[in-house]
This record gives C-alpha cells, sequence and structure tokens, in this order.
C-alpha cells in the first residue's frame, strides 16, 4: 500500500508542475477556460479523476492523499484566478487602445430635424384661425356612415356619395372618413353655441393616383355656429385668412357651389401666388386657383344634432392642406409629400 501511496502523491506533484507550465504560456481567455476544465473541472478534470480513486485507500492513508489533493487545488486555483485577472487587464488595455478616442478632436455634429411642410402648413392654418378665436380639434379617422355621410345630409341614395368612392372597413357602416366634416356633428353635439372649430385631419378616398392626387390626404375643417351669423361673415373670416397665408395682395373670389350640407354653398380661389394671376401650369393658365369650399351650414344640419336653425346659424369650410402647401411652397407635385425624399424634404 505504501508504493500506492507514494505513487498518488508522485502524480499529484507532476499534475502541478505540469499544469503550472501549461498555465504560463496561455494568452487567451478561451484557451484559460480550457486549461480550468482539463485540471480542475468537476466531471473530467485530471484531479478529479485522481480524487476518484480516494475510496480505495486505508484510512491512514486517505488523510494524507486528501490532504496533498486539497494543496495542489489550491495552488492551481490560485493561480487560474491571478491568470484570469491578468488576462482581464490585458484584454481590457487592448480594447481601450483600439477604442481609443481623441478627445482633443472637434465633436461630430448632430442633424437637427424639423416639420414636415404638411405638418408646418397644418400648423400654419390652424394659428390663423386661432387668432380669430378658433380652437383645435381632432377626431377618429375610422368613421361610421352616420357621422360621415347621413348626419351631414347625405342619405344612402344621394349622388354626392359617388364623388367619394369610398374605403369601407364594415361595408355600409363602418368606413375611412372621406373628410374631417364629421367633426362638426361630433362636436355640435357635444357643445352648445357659440361654436368655433377647427379639424386637421387625414381623409381617405378612394383616387386614380396620379401628380395632382392621392387616396390619402389632409383636410382642415373649419366651423362657426352662433346666433348672428352670415355669408358676410363667412366672407369675411376667409378673406383674412387667405391674405394671412398668402400675403396681403392677393385677390379673392367666390364662385357658387354645391356642397349637400352647405346652403348657400360657394368656393373661394384666390389669384395664383405663384406666377402673381398671370397665368402658369399650377393655375392652367386662368390666372385663378380654387383654395377651399365653404357655405352656410344646411338647416338640416343644425336640426340633426338637437340646434334651432331658428335661433342659430353658421358657417363652414374645407381647405385641402396639399393644396395650400403646394401654392405657399410652389410645389409642382403632391405626390412628393409622401415620397421620403431627404432631397425633397431638406428644402423647409
Amino acid at each position: 500500500m505504501i508504493g500506492q501511496l507514494d505513487s498518488l502523491l508522485e502524480q499529484l506533484d507532476a499534475l502541478q508542475a505540469r499544469a503550472i507550465e501549461q498555465l504560463e504560456p496561455i494568452s487567451t481567455s478561451a484557451e484559460l477556460e480550457e486549461w480550468d476544465n482539463r485540471y480542475l473541472g468537476r466531471k473530467r478534470g485530471e484531479l478529479t479523476n485522481i480524487s476518484s480513486v480516494m475510496g480505495k485507500l486505508s484510512k491512514e492513508e486517505r488523510p494524507v492523499v486528501g490532504q496533498r489533493i486539497n494543496a495542489v487545488k489550491a495552488e492551481l486555483t490560485q493561480r487560474l484566478a491571478a491568470k484570469r485577472e491578468a488576462l482581464r487587464q490585458r484584454e481590457l488595455l487592448q480594447a481601450l487602445e483600439q477604442e481609443r478616442i481623441d478627445v482633443t478632436l472637434p465633436g461630430r455634429e448632430m442633424p437637427v430635424g424639423h416639420m414636415h411642410p404638411i405638418s408646418r402648413t397644418i400648423w400654419d392654418v390652424t394659428q390663423v384661425f386661432v387668432k380669430m378665436g378658433f380652437h383645435v380639434e381632432e377626431g377618429p379617422e375610422v368613421e361610421t356612415d352616420y357621422y360621415n355621410f347621413q348626419a351631414l345630409n347625405i342619405p344612402a341614395d344621394h349622388p354626392a356619395r359617388d364623388m367619394q368612392d369610398t374605403f369601407w372597413v364594415v361595408p355600409g357602416q363602418i368606413l375611412l372618413r372621406t373628410q374631417t366634416s364629421p367633426m362638426q356633428i361630433r362636436v355640435m353635439q357635444q357643445t352648445r353655441p357659440p361654436v368655433r372649430v377647427v379639424v386637421p385631419g387625414k381623409v381617405y378616398r378612394n383616387e386614380a393616383i396620379d401628380a395632382s392626387h392621392e387616396a390619402m390626404f389632409h383636410q382642415i375643417e373649419g366651423l362657426l355656429i352662433d346666433e348672428y351669423c352670415t355669408m358676410a361673415d363667412l366672407k369675411g373670416c376667409l378673406e383674412r385668412a387667405a391674405r394671412e397665408l398668402f400675403g396681403e395682395e392677393r385677390r379673392v373670389r367666390f364662385r357658387a357651389s354645391y356642397f349637400p350640407f352647405t346652403e348657400p354653398s360657394a368656393e373661394m380661389d384666390i389669384d395664383c401666388p405663384i406666377c402673381n394671376g398671370q397665368g402658369c401650369r399650377t393655375c392652367k393658365y386662368s390666372g385663378w386657383v380654387e383654395m377651399l369650399g365653404s357655405g352656410m351650414v344646411h338647416p338640416r344640419v343644425l336640426r340633426e344634432v338637437g340646434y334651432d336653425p331658428e335661433k342659430y346659424r353658421g358657417f363652414a369650410f374645407g381647405m385641402g392642406v396639399e393644396r395650400i402647401a403646394i401654392l405657399k411652397y410652389s410645389i409642382g407635385e403632391i405626390r412628393l409629400f409622401s415620397s421620403n425624399d431627404l432631397r425633397f424634404l431638406r428644402q423647409f
């Protein structure tokens, strides 16, 4: 048995010497982990394999071998920890060297974002009316047939529906709104006169996509209801807005038109701000461009929300934001607004 004890002790000494010798040249964390598994691993480590013969030793030999195993393990564990820390420090220094920042270099200028021309136009238009005492409201883009058509004096068999070929979510019931006018009904249902609101938002129509039309675009709806309100108030309000947006020199004209929810109705034109009324491609060489539709709120619409048309009167108007932006910034094609072309957007 003495020979077996001596042999185990010699194996432990040899294992320790070999492990220390192989530990010295290790230069990467991966190699160090491989060394750890080879000598100190719990399942297949060489030190664990030697420990497995402890059960075959006598009572006198076990303490001697056990103490030696613990001593070897402690020595190798200590050297492993020292080596791991040395590698960590070296790898950290290498990373710092490779990623070193020269604090004397000038900083990189961060790009600054700005408003999209449509958002800017919505802000400009709404602020004109806010100065007149209107306040801004927003409403749902998914509407019911009642709010989008019926309450606005457009029943199911009305020919005006053919002008707004519609994106239906639930046929005959739920749709993507074709105009911001449904907010007229929603606001009047919740508010007693006087009412002054402007409503910007997206609208959807099944249009043939070309340089002047998109299936999704933006509108701004306006509504004023009070006891004393005339067509003269409508004209004065809209003339002031046109000159605020396009300059005091702008000329304005009103043309009779038809909208189911206003009576009388009118479209407002301004002399083309691009060519100053001389004639160009934008105004189709007429010198005038349409800016918006408007009119006095139809008595049926007032009755629908519980207003007495004998007591209250009002006017409404609606304008396409893209149209205003095209005139304001001399843009030749509506599709540029949704193209996300930075060459275009950086001009604003």
